[in-house]
């Protein structure tokens, strides 16, 4: 496998004449693609030389293709990388895990920038029928749920039966079981009364749905930011300070926007990147 992503890159060398690019990689969802645009095209602007390697695959391949550098910045979450890269165990603190992240990543010659400004985490969701329930507090005290939500969250420990726990989430029945592509769905036609999604789902833009706050922080952060390779940086002197411009300029309420953009509206990802660095005054 690693030889397939040596190869594919250096044929993209050999394409370009051999002029030296930055990196841009990504994983294989909506998410990465729109956010490995932005970066890609921001990069384009101020230094002129990229070469996107978008679509890699999961977590473990792209950050391989990172230590054996193979490519040099690509979009990660903190929550994804204390537990799938460095074993370890989740933290409920945001702080504490972004720490934990770089001191872990430091030794393989990675750098991780300032966060986005949105984590894409478990996000229980529920209509608008009652504008008082805000927090999974609020829920906990309203009434049992009729609870829908992917296979995986129901039998994880800290899926829904830690959420249980931690709230005291009295439940109307069992829950219900779907893929996550029908949970909206089955909320928005009253088949359940809470929908476990991710909180950056592109549907949450345009639903009449409420996210209801983790004021317990019961789920682990996944906040999203660049992992940057530092030899990279010490190559391109400009790409570090150009990538930190990202840092704090997207929002969950944006970034579910911009999925939705490609998801729904079918836009393609390189309009949708353009369009969002305008409105933020670095176009």
């Amino acid at each position: 496998m690693r030889r397939a992503i040596t190869a594919l890159l250096a044929l993209s060398l050999v394409a370009c004449g051999g002029e030296p690019r930055v990196r841009v990689a990504t994983k294989n969802f909506t998410e990465q693609y729109i956010l490995g645009e932005i970066v890609a095209q921001h990069l384009e602007h101020r230094l002129g030389h990229v070469s996107r390697r978008f679509g890699l695959g999961g977590t473990l391949l792209t950050h391989q293709a990172m230590v054996a550098g193979e490519i040099d910045v690509y979009p990660e979450y903190t929550g994804t990388a204390l537990t799938a890269v460095l074993k370890q165990k989740p933290v409920n603190d945001p702080a504490k895990a972004l720490a934990i992240v770089r001191r872990g990543y430091a030794p393989l010659g990675l750098e991780w920038l300032d966060p986005f400004g949105f984590e894409n985490t478990f996000a229980m969701v529920i209509r608008n029928d009652d504008t008082r329930i805000t927090t999974l507090s609020d829920a906990a005290r309203a009434q049992a749920w009729k609870i829908g939500a992917g296979y995986e969250f129901v039998r994880r420990e800290d899926g829904l039966p830690g959420l249980r726990q931690a709230y005291g989430l009295r439940l109307a029945g069992a829950p219900k079981t779907m893929d996550l592509g029908l949970l909206y769905q089955a909320l928005e036609k009253h088949q359940v009364d809470m929908a476990a999604g991710n909180s950056t789902d592109g549907l949450l833009a345009v639903m009449p749905v409420t996210v209801l706050k983790d004021d317990k922080h019961y789920f682990p952060p996944y906040e999203c930011a660049l992992v940057l390779r530092e030899e990279a940086a010490r190559r391109f002197p400009a790409l570090r300070p150009a990538l930190v411009e990202l840092s704090g300029k997207i929002t969950s309420d944006t970034m579910r926007r911009l999925n939705y953009e490609l998801d729904g509206k079918h836009r393609p990802a390189r309009e949708i990147a353009r369009d969002f660095l305008r409105s933020v005054g670095l176009n």
